[in-house]
């Protein structure tokens, strides 16, 4: 069965260690894609605003699955917008609040990303390389915006008990999810990656068995359980390798552009 759509993480996965990617390769490979009316999609936690700036020469031509899902957007038509409650907002805030780490805390909304205005310029600056759209707040209470998730930073030891307690305290109204490197996101149960690609997948006609994944980290495993070709790369952790089908080259070996390029070949 021909593929149809292509999915793509971005950092880790189609972004080098640099947050770099060939762009000539890629290029080519998107023209080639056009030619087989075969769709591009951006599947990542980051921020809308900050994948387009990848794509400056095609970003409104291709689908977003943006802040994990939370946000879809294909187009620059809006498809999908999350929202999480009041109340879920403030029990999130709450738990940081006890583990004193609103100086590790990003929370996501649709029109800017937020942190609290005590954290050092060196943690503003280092998150701003992922947030085109990130405001200081005296308190996160003063916040008027949709908001679609939480982002954390911690060192990669503290993951698996922060994640542990996370799922303990709040998982009754978020779902925690590893995004690599020490990070953690909380995002809207039910809302991750593959039901962005699931919404794209019912508009455009296409089926799972037309569609193609790439990922390294956990939040990539529904994406990858969903579509028939998935493909963990070889810097993916080990619980992403068991969930996809496929291996890919590392991301710093142009794993999903090599991969791409086989898939053209099936044609």
């Amino acid at each position: 069965m021909p593929i149809k759509l292509i999915a793509v993480d971005m950092d880790g996965t189609f972004l080098d260690s640099r947050k770099e990617f060939n762009k000539e390769r890629f290029a080519a490979l998107y023209k080639r894609m056009l030619e087989k009316d075969i769709r591009f999609v951006v599947a990542s936690g980051n921020q809308y605003y900050q994948l387009r700036s990848f794509f400056p020469e095609i970003q409104d031509n291709i689908a977003f699955v943006a802040e994990n899902g939370a946000f879809v957007v294909d187009c620059n038509k809006e498809l999908s917008v999350g929202e999480m409650t009041q109340e879920t907002i403030d029990k999130v805030l709450w738990i940081f609040k006890e583990l004193d780490a609103y100086s590790k805390l990003v929370v996501c909304g649709k029109n800017s990303a937020y942190v609290n205005s005590s954290v050092s310029d060196h943690f503003y600056q280092n998150t701003k390389r992922f947030y085109h759209r990130l405001k200081r707040v005296d308190s996160f209470s003063e916040i008027d915006d949709i908001i679609f998730k939480f982002a954390s930073g911690f060192s990669e030891e503290e993951v698996p008990a922060l994640l542990e307690h996370f799922i303990r305290e709040v998982g009754d109204v978020v779902s925690p999810v590893p995004t690599g490197h020490g990070s953690i996101d909380l995002i809207i149960p039910g809302m991750h990656k593959a039901s962005g690609i699931q919404l794209l997948q019912k508009l455009w006609g296409i089926s799972d068995g037309e569609t193609a994944a790439f990922g390294d980290s956990g939040n990539d495993i529904e994406m990858l359980e969903h579509v028939a070709y998935s493909f963990a790369m070889a810097n993916a952790a080990d619980d992403v390798k068991k969930a996809a089908k496929y291996q890919a080259l590392s991301n710093n070996e142009e794993g999903v552009l090599a991969a791409i390029e086989q898939l053209l070949e099936m044609e």
